[in-house]
């Protein structure tokens, strides 16, 4: 169990979780074909976790000190696992993510393409070593891997089979998991500023570079409520031009009550927000706002089979 809380393990299942939704919750109900058989699928899930879950575990090493003043009860490294050992999980995950890459960069031809698991590797380490400490780059990185994380899918499962005669549609699939990508970057971008504002004082007399330090609790917060609009636009009109358009009740229905809804209340209470423990409900909020947008992709091919 310690092991799982070094690797933060409910992250890396909603991460698997995105994936398989996106596979066999629409890419599996659409009339394609698919790079990957179901098992080279579930091994591109297992690298990007395993990745991912590096990621977490340089991440823990490297935040020792700042997680001691901000959350002295859940710091695993030096107590619970020896700094070594942790090392040891970080290589492991990371050795087995990019050697799953690599074996699949080549069932698809595509040999080149292991270097991306290489380089989101090299990126979640220096991220965790130096690039965190700049102002917003550790923000922007953390929110692009993630949206980085839907749009290998269609790299790896629809990349290699495009033709001329499946050209347009395979377009359009790239469109759609462009929109959730950049859903989820949003959102996650906005939640990392969140954390950062219920990280402050930790991260101050860390002598961390965060927004919350260079513009103080309140600007930031008035900052992120203004930010907080921009999903909540993005998401009304992709309901009115997609949804409604297409006779989608039952998806309307359901982004209006799992993501609008939740981003207005996002706003209303990020309005009042001064306390870390505010902050840190509000980022939970927004982790739900993914989980659930991304759920989203499901029940758009359910209304679109069953009642378009």
């Amino acid at each position: 169990m310690k092991y799982l809380k070094l690797i933060r393990y409910q992250n890396l299942l909603m991460l698997a979780l995105m994936q398989l939704l996106f596979r066999y919750g629409f890419l599996n109900y659409q009339s394609i074909p698919l790079a990957l058989n179901d098992w080279q699928y579930f091994l591109l899930v297992f690298a990007t976790i395993m990745i991912a879950a590096g990621g977490y575990v340089i991440n823990n090493i490297m935040d020792q000190a700042t997680d001691n003043d901000n959350k002295p009860n859940q710091v695993v490294v030096g107590k619970s696992i020896s700094e070594t050992n942790a090392y040891n999980v970080y290589f492991a995950c990371t050795v087995l993510g990019v050697g799953a890459g690599f074996y699949l960069s080549n069932v698809i031809e595509k040999p080149g393409f292991a270097a991306i698991f290489i380089i989101i590797s090299a990126t979640l380490y220096l991220y965790a070593t130096s690039l965190k400490q700049m102002l917003l780059i550790g923000n922007f990185i953390v929110a692009f891997l993630l949206a980085f994380s839907v749009l290998i899918i269609g790299i790896f499962d629809l990349l290699p089979v495009i033709n001329p005669g499946n050209r347009i549609i395979m377009a359009d699939l790239f469109s759609i998991l462009l929109d959730y990508a950049l859903f989820a970057f949003v959102i996650n971008f906005i939640r990392e500023i969140v954390k950062d504002l219920e990280d402050v004082n930790g991260d101050y007399n860390q002598g961390m570079n965060t927004l919350p330090i260079v513009l103080g609790i309140s600007r930031t917060s008035k900052l992120v409520l203004g930010l907080s609009l921009i999903p909540l636009v993005m998401v009304i009109f992709y309901i009115k031009k997609y949804f409604f358009a297409f006779d989608l009740y039952i998806a309307t229905l359901y982004a209006l009550i799992s993501i609008v809804a939740p981003l207005i209340y996002f706003a209303v209470k990020m309005a009042d927000a001064k306390k870390s423990e505010h902050f840190h409900h509000l980022s939970t909020v927004l982790k739900m706002i993914i989980l659930f947008g991304l759920f989203s992709i499901a029940i758009v091919t359910y209304n679109i089979l069953h009642h378009a």
